[in-house]
């Protein structure tokens, strides 16, 4: 828990100051080397983290990677910084000439909110192409702060994080090609298809007809998974929760002509936060009041602590707004229910703060 709350904290850092950090320097100071810290490695000891670190690559000497992690006065993680303005496409070349040239078994290029970990699964001490691990501290799943946990200096296991590599680069490489499948399927996932579903010739018009179809079966399997999950969070809570709390009217509004109307997407945003906040709090401890303009979450049932807010009344602008501690509410828009998870970081330092 104090490693997790030490990255949400970096999360909210860098969400705060992202607009003011423009240079290079500025990124390495104000999220690379926090997010170090996080990770438990001290910074300001040169036999652990050493900045502008030689790798003198052929006949080239002097040549400097950003920062060398050192174990037994080795380096075992470089990492390559950039600004956070910048992409990090154009730039592995650089990090890849130093891994070839070092000790290091990871790599790490990062513009202090992407970071992309790379190792030498294919081929030893040559960098691979594609990253292991790719985490966007903007965008945090909880599998992601799991994973960034294994690179920590307490629970760094060398062979361990290249077992877990090794299979994650695969599963990596399959999700891609399923998105990009589901997006735009190929001839040969059409071919497959049909050729197990028709006795036509797999000319180009069949296959193009396959296209379409294998397409719009994609879309409805993602969609099912989807309600399926919902219908599930649905289910448990009201096992475990009193339904009355869900549609409890506002204090000011207890009247029966009210005219408020809990619809289907307040309650399916509800659930949402509740399965989010599970991780921290009981089921119990958070609930739903309804109002005419929004449906409001509360912690414990009390109205000075307010969770988020569900502004869902426009089915064309949607929102939800976030309690935060500079605002008295923060906006997210959302062009459906299911983006709230995309805001979980915010949510659960939201009730982190108020349980304080």
């Amino acid at each position: 828990m104090e490693f997790h709350n030490a990255i949400l904290k970096l999360v909210e850092r860098v969400e705060t100051l992202k607009d003011r950090v423009i240079t290079e320097e500025a990124t390495k100071t104000s999220f690379i080397l926090p997010m170090l810290s996080a990770l438990g490695y001290d910074i300001f000891d040169p036999t652990v983290v050493i900045p502008e670190f030689t790798a003198d690559i052929g006949k080239k000497k002097g040549e400097k990677v950003d920062y060398a992690i050192m174990k037994d006065d080795k380096p075992i993680i470089l990492i390559e910084a950039k600004p956070h303005t910048e992409k990090l496409d154009r730039h592995k070349t650089q990090l890849e000439r130093y891994f070839t040239v070092t000790d290091s078994k990871f790599g790490i290029l990062t513009n202090g909110i992407e970071y992309r970990f790379f190792s030498d699964i294919e081929k030893p001490n040559v960098m691979d192409q594609a990253p292991f691990l790719i985490i966007d501290i903007l965008n945090l799943k909880d599998r992601d702060i799991k994973q960034l946990e294994k690179f920590s200096s307490e629970s760094l296991d060398i062979e361990n994080i290249l077992s877990m590599a090794g299979s994650k680069k695969y599963v990596n490489g399959i999700k891609d090609i399923f998105k990009k499948e589901a997006i735009d399927p190929s001839d040969e996932m059409a071919k497959f298809y049909a050729s197990r579903l028709t006795d036509k010739r797999l000319m180009q018009n069949t296959i193009d007809e396959f296209k379409t179809y294998t397409k719009q079966a994609f879309a409805e399997i993602v969609n099912d998974m989807v309600n399926d999950r919902i219908n599930s969070i649905k289910t448990k809570i009201a096992e475990e929760n009193n339904p009355s709390l869900i549609a409890e009217e506002d204090e000011s509004s207890k009247d029966e002509n009210n005219g408020i109307v809990t619809t289907e997407e307040e309650l399916e945003g509800f659930f949402m936060v509740k399965s989010i906040l599970a991780e921290i709090v009981p089921l119990s401890n958070v609930s739903g009041r309804d109002t005419k303009s929004y449906f409001g979450i509360l912690l414990n049932d009390n109205n000075r602590k307010w969770i988020c807010r569900l502004h869902f009344n426009s089915k064309t602008n949607m929102y939800i707004g976030i309690h935060t501690v500079e605002k008295e509410e923060e906006r997210f828009d959302i062009k459906m229910v299911e983006d709230i998870y995309k805001y979980k970081t915010q949510l659960i330092a939201t009730v982190e703060r108020l349980l304080t």
